[in-house]
């Protein structure tokens, strides 16, 4: 499962604009990610940069920031969009996603909610039995950023280990869940990238916002059925 989120987990920062904070990824097969993901990503890339190196990233194609400024042109990032879709579109993957609906959390006693732990319990419980219908092992893979971000997730990791997640035991995750890998952007992972893309869509849909193309695939690949209410989405409170 490649993880990663959108919006800001803190409770005494909530922007009216977007007052969610999304903790959520995909789940895919490993030797299809290691072998046909990367290479149509960077098959996407290379039609449209010459090179593998530009990492897609929603903050910065949405800013046209980096590589991305030849976005800026309106026909140009018609194009790419309609091209990224495509790319969201015949890939395989499931999307898994917890929604916390941060402006309807109110009083003292949720100001103390951890909501990445929260999040991260429901996404860890999922991915297990998920790895279990298929008697397999699997591995959560989660972009290494600040220090303090990283400190956050290994400790939610650790904790889970001990006390379990939801109805599974921390016995049960160690023998289905391998490990949490932290890997640096610069590695250029293409199912880091998938998830990137994936949790900005759920995130604009629940914060009432127009959904655009990207979320009804996102919609498609829910886990277990492409509806609001599939097992792959849960939005809190």
């Amino acid at each position: 499962m490649y993880l990663d989120e959108s919006g800001n987990h803190d409770l005494k920062k909530i922007d009216p604009n977007y007052p969610v904070f999304v903790l959520g990824g995909v789940i895919v097969d490993e030797s299809y990610a290691e072998t046909v993901m990367e290479e149509e990503v960077n098959e996407f890339k290379m039609s449209w940069f010459g090179s593998t190196s530009p990492v897609l990233h929603t903050a910065d194609i949405t800013r046209n920031r980096l590589e991305f400024e030849i976005l800026k042109d309106r026909k140009t990032r018609e194009r790419f969009l309609d091209d990224l879709n495509g790319l969201m579109r015949r890939l395989e993957y499931s999307v898994v996603s917890a929604v916390v609906q941060k402006d309807r959390l109110r009083g003292r006693f949720y100001r103390r909610l951890d909501l990445y732990s929260l999040s991260f319990e429901f996404l860890l419980e999922v991915f297990h039995d998920e790895v279990r219908r298929v008697r397999g092992r699997g591995e959560i893979v989660a972009e290494r950023r600040e220090p303090e971000f990283d400190k956050r997730l290994n400790d939610n990791w650790d904790w889970h280990l001990k006390r379990g997640a939801g109805e599974i035991s921390g016995s049960q995750i160690r023998r289905r869940i391998k490990e949490l890998n932290l890997r640096p952007k610069a590695d250029n992972i293409a199912g880091l990238q998938i998830a990137d893309l994936v949790v900005t869509p759920i995130g604009r849909h629940v914060a009432g916002k127009p959904d655009r193309e990207d979320f009804e695939i996102v919609k498609s690949k829910l886990l277990n059925g492409g509806s609001d209410d599939a097992r792959g989405l849960i939005v809190l409170p």
